[in-house]
């Protein structure tokens, strides 16, 4: 049977039974595609390029399947710390987060049924406020003015 073991079917993330269909290959398969997309985006690919060097990306692509794997499933298997890296990147603002978003929403809506990509999007949402909140901050910026952005807006 496909989706995930007996014992990982009960997740309950936000008061939500996680969906059955929601396992370690989907997860994969959006992290691989939406990378796909990210590495061919006239916007996003010079930024990501520039700091992952070909040979390194198989590495990249495993600790955001870590990630996700952790944020969504609950697994645990991600320990790192993103916010350092992306607070670092100078050019990075709100047309780059709008169009990571608006890639990734592109990937899950192809690649999930609606009920997951709902829960990717949720995630992917809430990590780029909490970025942006994090890199205005750095940048001594008023955070106030920094509103969610939402899938609607996309």
């Amino acid at each position: 049977m496909k989706g995930r073991p007996v014992s990982a079917r009960t997740a309950v993330i936000d008061g939500k039974t996680l969906p059955e269909l929601l396992d370690e290959d989907m997860i994969r398969d959006v992290v691989h595609g939406f990378y796909d997309r990210i590495r061919s985006d006239e916007l996003l690919s010079p930024i990501f390029n520039s700091r992952i060097a070909a040979a390194d990306w198989p590495v990249h692509l495993a600790k955001m399947c870590d990630f996700w794997s952790s944020t969504l499933l609950r697994t645990g298997r991600y320990d790192g710390r993103p916010l350092p890296h992306h607070v670092s990147i100078p050019e990075l603002d709100e047309p780059h987060f709008r169009r990571w978003l608006t890639l990734f929403r592109e990937t899950v809506h192809a690649l999930c049924p609606e009920e997951v990509a709902d829960l990717f999007m949720d995630r992917a949402l809430r990590v780029a406020h909490s970025f942006r909140l994090a890199i205005a901050f750095h940048r001594k910026q008023d955070t106030l003015t920094i509103q969610p952005i939402s899938e609607e807006s996309l």
